[in-house]
């Protein structure tokens, strides 16, 4: 839950600073523009929908508050669009990056101290999740159902006519992706899958350093 929380944190901070540097102020100056974990909660999206799928035993779906933008306000509305879209996606890369490299540090300072081998156990378990969820992060964010990042890339790729009626899906998008998830389970796991076996191989980089107190936390 901690990586969970900073990963979706830290998607949603690098939308509002990516838009503040393409000229929108509008999370700045509605105070989004922060890692407090308070002000990115939402009472459906965060608490309620989570825990109704949760109770009806349905594939769970969450996340965090969307930060506001104001497209307008980009100094160029395409290039704008797309590179605040993808700052999300970017960022949550970028953690599972520092999540394996963090893995071998981790694993380094446990061979030279043992003593504190079950405490580093439980942070390499917690950066093995974080590589994995991260990963996990971009393949389900790049989904083109709007209102997802990737459908604000794939919206370009539609002509004019097709691309507003494409985004008039995002009032009904959460309802799509749930029912993709408890009805057709196997075409998200497809989707998923290029990240899932990413985020193998990234931690197989460092199989070598994962100290035998982490497998515990793992299971």
């Amino acid at each position: 839950m901690p990586m969970l929380l900073f990963s979706v944190i830290a998607h949603e901070y690098a939308h509002g600073y990516a838009a503040l540097k393409q000229g929108d102020d509008t999370a700045l100056m509605l105070g989004r523009l922060t890692l407090n974990p308070v002000k990115h909660i939402d009472p459906f999206m965060t608490i309620l929908l989570p825990l109704m799928l949760w109770l009806a035993h349905a594939p769970i779906l969450g996340g965090a508050k969307p930060v506001p933008v104001n497209p307008r306000k980009y100094r160029n509305f395409k290039r704008g669009d797309i590179i605040v879209s993808l700052a999300g996606v970017f960022t949550n890369l970028l953690i599972s990056i520092a999540c394996v490299i963090l893995i071998a540090v981790l694993g380094l300072v446990g061979r030279f101290a043992p003593v504190l081998d079950p405490s580093l156990g439980i942070l390499q378990a917690m950066m093995i999740l974080g590589v994995q969820l991260n990963l996990i992060l971009i393949a389900f964010n790049l989904i083109p159902v709007p209102p997802l990042d990737g459908s604000h890339v794939f919206k370009y790729l539609l002509p004019l006519s097709w691309a507003i009626r494409y985004q008039q899906v995002a009032r009904w998008g959460i309802v799509v992706l749930i029912a993709v998830m408890y009805l057709a389970p196997g075409a998200l796991m497809v989707w998923l899958g290029p990240a899932l076996k990413t985020s193998d191989a990234m931690i197989q980089l460092v199989t070598g350093m994962i100290l035998p107190s982490t497998s515990q936390w793992l299971r």
